[in-house]
């Protein structure tokens, strides 16, 4: 099912991840695009997750998803975004990430695709809370958070790849409400 986000400035369309996505995941992989997360995976670590991507299809949607985001009406993929469960200070959880094509960032796509997954995360309904864990250098990704609606819960230590502590900062938003309670 495509979810499109009408109120944002740049409108965007969620399509359900596809064989046909492993050049997008590829191209998110680049040095520049992932400089917050630990560097680049390699080939074998892009295809693996790909596939994992894929395997979260044949789950209930509780499970989570991902999506290719898909500006609208060009049809052009600007990037990925999902939501999966996550345990985090002992509570089971939503989290959500994003990467975004350099061509589409400053855009408003990233946005519109937050408040889209959040839509989406809601409607799954296993959890009552989304977060968002982006490196407190990551001055984007932490203002997507902000125009989406997550509330800033302060920063904490968060391991990802796993072996690669960073300091993140934790944005959550109240799935149960319209953003934090």
């Amino acid at each position: 099912m495509a979810v499109t986000d009408a109120a944002a400035p740049s409108p965007v369309r969620l399509d359900p991840w596809s064989p046909e996505c492993l050049p997008l995941l590829r191209a998110v992989n680049a040095p520049e695009m992932t400089e917050h997360l630990g560097g680049p995976e390699t080939e074998e670590q892009v295809v693996r997750r790909h596939q994992r991507y894929l395997a979260m299809l044949d789950g209930p949607a509780e499970a989570g998803r991902m999506f290719r985001i898909v500006v609208v009406p060009d049809g052009v993929p600007a990037g990925t975004i999902g939501f999966w469960p996550h345990t985090g200070d002992g509570e089971d959880v939503y989290e959500t990430g994003w990467s975004i094509l350099p061509g589409f960032q400053g855009r408003g796509v990233a946005t519109a695709a937050a408040r889209a997954v959040v839509e989406l995360a809601r409607a799954a309904g296993a959890y009552r809370y989304l977060h968002a864990y982006p490196s407190v250098r990551n001055a984007a990704s932490n203002a997507v958070c902000r125009k989406a609606g997550f509330q800033l819960r302060g920063e904490r230590l968060f391991e990802y790849p796993v072996g690669h502590l960073m300091v993140s900062n934790d944005w959550r938003y109240d799935l149960r409400g319209r953003g934090e309670a």
